[in-house]
């Protein structure tokens, strides 16, 4: 077991947000070594940017984008920071972090707890070479006009991220959710491709998995008819599945884990039916192993995010999932990951 993994362990023990906190501290205190070359067989292209491995952090883990370079030697293929706010907030009052162990699953109401976008554009101006950045945007929770907030986030870091993602799916802002709506939601990206100016930088929209099929193809068709260069399937889900286990399991806010899987994978085939290969997925949601990693780039995705697996799994889960893809991608003919994308039948 390496020190990262046994220090991980030691903090499932503590108190879920504390332990969050200590584990941001020790990503920018820690002498982590530099990870050894990806497989080749992992080289992917998503929207334009060049992924060492196709294996991505989610947002939510550094919201302040203040441990990029630790996280940068996790082996992450990229890494998304935030959500960050045109203006510093709170977030939700605590407890707002559930731990459910025996589910392997977390619940949060964090309620996008963050320092800003002034402090955020500054740590990314200074962000260490050599890893894809992502700015993942969300909207002040006392702001009338959600879509302005998206727009003022993406002018500021314009030329700081290598993407940026709208969040216009966490449960924990109210009204945040009704931005997927057709009318709502092209109104924000006629906003936002306005806003871009020409910027070649990838934008992305991440999406609810409690949607329905129907309401995911709208999402699609308005995606490409605003120019969006993707989505990421999916947030947190509102659900509740009947075998959650753990004592928090009715605790409010946004399920993410392995509960998850059923949802993340519906959500992922609805769109990547609606898309037919004209828009890149990233797919996130209870992705915790290289067989499911595997399962989701067959399904349609071209990259995958993971974060609440690496609360159990330990920092050590990114190499194996890396090592396992690559043994199955080879095991299954392809010589390169793309060549998996959208195989399964």
């Amino acid at each position: 077991m390496s020190m990262t993994d046994l220090v991980a362990g030691l903090l499932r023990n503590m108190d879920p947000e504390t332990a969050h906190g200590l584990a941001i501290r020790a990503l920018q205190t820690a002498p982590l070594q530099r990870p050894p070359a990806d497989d080749p067989i992992l080289r992917v292209n998503l929207a334009g940017l060049d992924l060492p491995n196709p294996i991505g952090l989610a947002a939510g883990l550094d919201k302040n984008g203040v441990a990029l370079r630790g996280l940068s030697r996790l082996g992450f293929g990229f890494v998304e920071c935030g959500s960050v706010t045109p203006l510093a907030q709170p977030g939700n009052p605590r407890p707002r972090l559930f731990r459910l162990s025996e589910d392997r699953a977390i619940i949060n109401r964090m309620g996008f707890n963050n320092a800003g976008l002034e402090a955020f554009a500054a740590r990314l101006q200074a962000r260490p070479a050599g890893v894809v950045t992502g700015a993942n945007l969300g909207a002040n929770k006392e702001t009338e006009d959600k879509a302005a907030d998206y727009v003022t986030g993406l002018k500021r870091l314009k030329g700081l991220a290598d993407y940026v993602v709208v969040n216009v799916s966490s449960p924990n802002t109210p009204g945040l959710r009704a931005l997927q709506g057709r009318a709502a939601l092209d109104d924000l990206l006629g906003r936002l491709a306005e806003a871009r100016s020409g910027d070649p930088s990838p934008v992305f929209l991440k999406i609810a998995p409690d949607l329905t099929p129907d309401e995911i193809a709208l999402i699609v068709e308005a995606a490409l008819d605003h120019g969006i260069n993707g989505l990421v399937v999916s947030n947190t889900t509102l659900d509740r599945p009947d075998s959650l286990r753990a004592r928090d399991r009715d605790e409010a806010g946004g399920l993410s884990g392995r509960p998850l899987q059923t949802r993340a994978r519906q959500a992922l085939n609805a769109a990547a039916t609606a898309a037919a290969g004209r828009l890149p997925l990233i797919a996130v949601g209870g992705i915790d192993s290289g067989e499911e990693a595997f399962a989701r780039i067959r399904a349609g995705a071209t990259a995958v995010q993971i974060y609440s697996a690496l609360i159990y799994g330990g920092p050590g889960l990114v190499a194996r999932i890396k090592r396992d893809l690559a043994a199955r991608l080879r095991a299954d003919g392809f010589a390169h990951v793309s060549q998996a994308v959208h195989t399964a039948r």
